[in-house]
């Protein structure tokens, strides 16, 4: 069932793209239907097309609670909208909305969707504080539903050093044995960032599998931690906002230390930066 929110966003974006001619746009690069897009999620082949989701702010032109927008292609270079996929309609999305995540095609057809939802939530010293948490939707291509057990992976199941508030940007993939894995970014509390890999039998109940990559680097001060997806390779990185040397200085010393670890060497699909 669609809820209230989704509803209102899809009217919205329905409404206003009317507004943005094909003169406005790129014409190669894909763009959001309305509003504010930033990182690319759960880039997929499912039923016959590309499906390229997004973070997505319909109502205005800056960040706000992330969406998530949704565009199909048959051959990367002509792209049609669809309905907004995700909306923060659910109280363990009431901070930051439905952050970044991955899709992946179930045995039954449907497509499962993977993401970081962000929960604003009351701290022992009285501030609010965004925790992430990995939650799955499961839908047709168009429509999706979010699971009644979500959110499915807590940083409480992670060693008790884990930030729960840097646990996010989940890859899912199905392995050999028929299981689902999923690897996702949590930063400890001292500041060092490191990868969470999960498996389960099912898309609903997730357990650790393992915690790998705990770097040597520390950035002093403020950081930030995400996930690169680079062809057969997971690569979380930390860096300094609006450092370019040191973004990139970070996601080169990293690549070189995961490269050799068999458990990061998976066939993850589609290469994209979450």
């Amino acid at each position: 069932m669609i809820s209230e929110k989704l509803e209102k966003a899809r009217a919205y974006e329905a409404e206003n793209e009317k507004k943005i001619t094909p003169q406005m746009r790129p014409v190669f690069h894909l763009t959001p239907r309305v509003g504010w897009m930033n990182d690319p999620n759960g880039f997929s082949y499912y039923n016959g097309a590309y499906h390229m989701f997004y973070q997505y702010y319909p109502y205005r032109p800056f960040w706000g609670p992330m969406h998530w927008g949704h565009a199909v292609s048959k051959d990367l270079l002509h792209w049609n909208y669809l309905p907004a996929a995700l909306a923060p309609d659910e109280p363990y999305e009431n901070g930051g909305g439905c952050f970044s995540g991955s899709a992946i095609d179930l045995a039954d057809g449907r497509q499962l969707l993977v993401y970081t939802g962000v929960l604003s939530e009351k701290q022992p010293d009285g501030t609010m504080h965004d925790v992430q948490q990995q939650c799955v939707a499961v839908g047709d291509g168009v429509n999706y539903e979010k699971c009644e057990n979500n959110p499915v992976m807590t940083a409480k199941q992670l060693p008790s050093d884990s930030n729960r508030f840097d646990f996010r940007d989940p890859k899912v993939w199905k392995a050999a044995d028929g299981s689902y894995r999923c690897v996702m970014v949590n930063c400890d509390n001292k500041g060092y960032v490191v990868g969470a890999m999960t498996e389960k039998h099912d898309q609903y109940g997730w357990k650790v599998a393992a915690i790998f990559v705990a770097f040597v680097i520390k950035i002093v001060g403020y950081y930030i931690a995400e996930i690169i997806l680079y062809g057969n390779f997971i690569a979380p990185i930390s860096s300094v906002p609006g450092n370019v040397v040191q973004i990139a200085v970070a996601a080169v010393i990293v690549l070189i230390v995961i490269e050799p670890i068999e458990i990061a060497v998976k066939k993850i699909g589609i290469t994209q930066f979450a």
